[in-house]
């Protein structure tokens, strides 16, 4: 599986429109977000997290998941965290038809009031990317300048966290996921992330404009 740990500037540049990170301060600020929630144990394991080093992070949420455990749901939002839309059924942008895609979108943001948005994969066309930005949606897309590699069945559970913690930069964005198949390497390298990088001096904060 080939993926790319640090977004390269040539990806940033061909979708300019998309937030790669935020700016950077001198708070020294990282931005967490996870995907494909929420889940009913996994998410409670990242919020339990979270809140030993009062951190906030930024929640990617599938609308049918949403409807599924909204108990969970409701937890993020209530312990001051921010949530994102992430299509209704986890659709690949590259693969779907446009008109399905945004429909499909537009499902979701019945169970998840937000105006931010962030494609599964990171796989969305420009032709969807301007529908997205025209009237009637306004939706801000969200990429990143990290990907942990939890979702990588091949990527052991120290090089999850090494991905992380060596590139981790003021004003970076850093993806996990709430899921299943990320959770065995999840529950090694989130703890050691907030720790590692709290002991250096770095606070997390939710994506916010």
């Amino acid at each position: 599986m080939f993926y790319f740990v640090r977004t390269p500037w040539v990806l940033k540049k061909l979708y300019k429109g998309c937030t790669w990170e935020m700016p950077a301060t001198k708070e020294k600020l990282l931005y967490l977000s996870f995907d494909d929630g929420p889940h009913p144990e996994i998410t409670p394991f990242v919020l339990d997290e979270l809140k030993k080093y009062n951190a906030k992070a930024t929640f990617f949420c599938i609308g049918k998941n949403v409807v599924a455990y909204p108990e969970t749901y409701k937890r993020i939002i209530e312990e001051g965290h921010r949530v994102g839309n992430h299509t209704n059924n986890h659709l690949n942008g590259w693969k779907t038809e446009d008109g399905i895609y945004m429909d499909n979108i537009l499902e979701a943001s019945k169970y998840i009031d937000s105006d931010l948005f962030r494609p599964p994969y990171g796989r969305i066309t420009k032709f969807q990317l301007r529908l997205l930005q025209g009237p009637g949606w306004d939706l801000k897309t969200i990429m990143w300048s990290i990907l942990s590699g939890d979702f990588d069945k091949k990527c052991s559970t120290e090089q999850c966290l090494r991905n992380v913690t060596s590139n981790a930069q003021d004003g970076s964005i850093i993806v996990f996921h709430d899921s299943e198949k990320a959770f065995i390497r999840l529950r090694y390298a989130l703890p050691e992330t907030l720790r590692i990088l709290s002991d250096k001096g770095f606070q997390f904060e939710k994506i916010m404009f």
